[in-house]
Formats: C-alpha cells, sequence, structure tokens
C-alpha cells in the first residue's frame, strides 16, 4: 500500500457534483411492416427488428432539468427470454411527439426529424442495454424515439406496462464540471527540432481543454535536457502545466531518462520507476500510467515491481471507469508490438479497464475491445488505440492487420480527443490543420 501512494498524483480538483434525472416512459408501443393498420400496444412488449420490420416508439416527459446537459442515456431492459437477444440491438432516432401508444400503426408511424444515434450492435436477454442520446435531448419537454433494426433476428425489450420497474427510462445527466477534469488530449511521438509537425499539433491543444497524455517519446532523438528546452518546450512545453506523460524508448537513450524525469518532475513519477495513477471526472474515472521500457525498471513480466504495482493500485480504485496509457503496444497492425506487455495488459483486463493508449508506432490504430491473448470480448474486453500522432514522422504502412483492428491511418498528424463521461466514454482523433481524418465513437464502461 505504501507502494501505491507514493506512485499517486494529487487528484486534480473534482467535478461539480453531477445531478441524475431519471423519466420513465410516458408512451410505448412498436408497429409491423407486414401489418401496416394493426395496433401492437396490447403486446406488452417492444420489438425491434427487420425484414418485416418492427419498429418500436417512446415517449418521455422531461422535466426540472435547470443546469447544462453533460449527458443522456436511453436505457432498455430486454425480456428473459432465450429469443431477446440479438446480434443488432437497434438504432434510436428522434421522431415527432404527436402519436398514441394505442392507436399508432405502421400506416401513421411518425417519421424522423433526425439522424439514428449511437447504436448497439449485440444484446443479451434480461439485460439492461444503455443508448447515447444527448445529441437529441435540448431540455425540458417532450421527447420522442424510434428504434429500428435492419436484422431479421430481433431484439425483445420491456415496455412500462409490462414491468414498470424494467421499463425504458431516459437518464439525463446534468451539472456544470470542469471540463479539463473530463478530457484527455492524448498523442506519443513528438518533438523534433527538424520539423515543425510537433508545433501543428500543439495548435489542436491551444485550442482545446483537458489533461494532456504524451504518450512516451517526447523529445527526439534522446529525451536530452537540451532537446526538451529547444525541442519540446516551444510546442508541446506551452501545455506542461497539465500533462501527465508516459515515458518512451527514446527518453532512455539520455541514461536514466534523466531529460525527461528532470523536465517533467513530479508529473512523471517517481524517478527510476515512471508509474503513478490519478483521478479524472470528480473521481468516476481512474487513469494509470505505466513504464513500458521494462529493461529499464526490473521488466514487466506477472511479479515485476510495475505489475505488483499496477494490481494494487487497481485493486484500490473505487471508479467505475478507468483508463491506462504507457507508450509501446502490445497489439499492432503496423509492426513493433511486443509480448512483453501481455502479463500488464492481463492486469488491466482482471480489473475490467476500459481504455488502453499506446504510441511507439506512427500511426492511428484503434481495435475492438479484446483479451490479452488478442481474442474479441465485447462485454470485458479492453478497448486499445496506438496514437503515434504527435508529430515526428509517419509511418503509413500496416503490414498485417492485426486480429480485432477496427480503424487505421498512417497519413495524418493530430491528437486523441477522449471524453470521459459517467459511466461512458467518447473518442474523437482531431487531425491538424489542413489534413482530414474523421474517426470517433462511444463506448460503455463495463
Amino acid at each position: 500500500m505504501v507502494a501505491v501512494l507514493a506512485a499517486t498524483l494529487v487528484t486534480p480538483a473534482p467535478a461539480q457534483a453531477v445531478t441524475t434525472h431519471v423519466y420513465p416512459a410516458t408512451r410505448d408501443t412498436y408497429v409491423k411492416a407486414s401489418s401496416p393498420n394493426t395496433n401492437y400496444n396490447s403486446q406488452r412488449q417492444l420489438v425491434v427488428a427487420g425484414s418485416p420490420d418492427q419498429v418500436s416508439y417512446l415517449a418521455f416527459a422531461v422535466t426540472g432539468l435547470t443546469e447544462p446537459i453533460l449527458h443522456a442515456t436511453l436505457r432498455m431492459k430486454t425480456l428473459d427470454t432465450s429469443i431477446a437477444g440479438s446480434t443488432d440491438g437497434g438504432r434510436v432516432f428522434p421522431v415527432g411527439s404527436s402519436w398514441s401508444e394505442t392507436t399508432l400503426t405502421y400506416a401513421t408511424r411518425p417519421a424522423p426529424i433526425g439522424p439514428s444515434v449511437t447504436p448497439i450492435e449485440r444484446v443479451k436477454p434480461d439485460t439492461i442495454h444503455d443508448f447515447d442520446v444527448t445529441h437529441a435531448i435540448r431540455g425540458n419537454g417532450v421527447v420522442s424515439f424510434g428504434i429500428f433494426s435492419t436484422h431479421t433476428d430481433g431484439a425483445y425489450y420491456h415496455s412500462r406496462e409490462n414491468n414498470e420497474a424494467a421499463g425504458p427510462a431516459l437518464l439525463v445527466y446534468t451539472g456544470v464540471p470542469r471540463t479539463d477534469d473530463t478530457v484527455i488530449l492524448a498523442a506519443g511521438d513528438i518533438a523534433d527540432c527538424r520539423t515543425e509537425r510537433d508545433e501543428q499539433t500543439a495548435k489542436v491543444l491551444d485550442t482545446e481543454v483537458g489533461v494532456v497524455a504524451a504518450i512516451g517519446d517526447t523529445a527526439y532523438e534522446k529525451g536530452a535536457p537540451e532537446e526538451y528546452a529547444a525541442c519540446y518546450a516551444p510546442t508541446w512545453g506551452r501545455h506542461k502545466s497539465r500533462t501527465r506523460p508516459a515515458v518512451g524508448n527514446h527518453e532512455y537513450l539520455t541514461p536514466n531518462a534523466a531529460g525527461y524525469f528532470g523536465y517533467f518532475g513530479a508529473a512523471a513519477g517517481p524517478p527510476g520507476q515512471g508509474w503513478y495513477s490519478y483521478n479524472m471526472a470528480g473521481g468516476q474515472w481512474h487513469v494509470v500510467v505505466l513504464n513500458s521500457i521494462c529493461g529499464q525498471i526490473g521488466g514487466c513480466h506477472a511479479g515485476s515491481p510495475q505489475e505488483r504495482w499496477l494490481r494494487a493500485d487497481l485493486a484500490a480504485n473505487k471508479a467505475r471507469c478507468t483508463v491506462a496509457y504507457w507508450h509501446q503496444p502490445l497489439f499492432a497492425s503496423g509492426g513493433r508490438g511486443s509480448s512483453a506487455y501481455r502479463p500488464l495488459f492481463q492486469a488491466l483486463y482482471d480489473a475490467g479497464v476500459e481504455v488502453l493508449l499506446n504510441a511507439h508506432n506512427h500511426q492511428y490504430e484503434r481495435f475492438a475491445p479484446q483479451t490479452p491473448t488478442g481474442a474479441a470480448d465485447p462485454d470485458r474486453g479492453v478497448r486499445q488505440f496506438i496514437i503515434g500522432t504527435g508529430g515526428r514522422s509517419l509511418q503509413p504502412d500496416f503490414p498485417t492487420v492485426a486480429a480485432n483492428s477496427e480503424v487505421r491511418n498512417g497519413n495524418v498528424f493530430g491528437v486523441l480527443r477522449l471524453t470521459l463521461l459517467p459511466g461512458e466514454y467518447r473518442w474523437r482523433f482531431m487531425p491538424v490543420a489542413g489534413q482530414t481524418f474523421n474517426e470517433m465513437g462511444t463506448g460503455l464502461c463495463h
């Protein structure tokens, strides 16, 4: 426990308390294309399927909101029957509110009044599932949604009449949090005096608030004190006061990474170790930073000093959601992934960590949630990102696409913006000016 405390940074100032407003559905029913004039409200369930189309509709009366909306979730629970699950849980879209659950039919169904929001690809029976509907909630008033699917394997949800406690609910979170306590701005492989690209990525940081995660290889070539002074300080160094760094392999080209630890000071964790943790989002998120240069710290194997510290830190963590970052990846389509980090990944997986951020490869890559052995695991897996796009150079080639790799780009510099919400995270890659690469999404905490 002493080691855990010694390597834990002071927690940033907490966010203002978040208020959760829960609204049960005031109306809900579904319609069916094969019977376009039939009302199914008496069925006491909500069905979402395709071929034939079966679309569910819900309405909520939102009242009492006095603070800004931070996040909103449509919560649905599947029936406790084997047919309730589906490989496609549906897509939610806002609709007009002038419909009645006792008369609505497929022929009279309301039209969408906005684009569909984040889908749920797979649902299990007797399980709660959350749809992100933040962008559809504007304030107090009646709000209505439709849920549709193109998959023939239908999903079956509780209606409000079938089970009031398990029926649909709209959860709206309000408050005025410190924005810099809910956002991580991440990239690695950053500053080199021979290029101005790190100035371009620094300009992205200039326009964003949040904690800056500099994920290793921060000052080329050797992480020497003079390189930090001449190359890093004028660009990313503008944001030193809000930076929580991870050490990379280039830093150790200076003995004991003395330039790195000297420049970042206490923010880099204890010298000779380089691992530490801190909290964000008012304590709702825990952040773990590790040292991936295993040969310099007694190894990264199970039972190594860092691995023991990591397991103790995660066991002491009371936050629901956790993100970790270190420099070199375990999985990578661009090569240079190393199995040396599997014990660390295993510790994250065992503790239910949601997200891992890496760099080292001068590329962007996003993986689906997976196990330490690379098996897809949408329920408990760790979602890994590689963001080696901080400015040094780019590597456009991906020789062998790794299992579970979802998105890859080796031609654009930029920064990943990771937003930490109650029970959820959102990511968006922000390219430098003049370059285009749109990549964003949402994930739920375990």
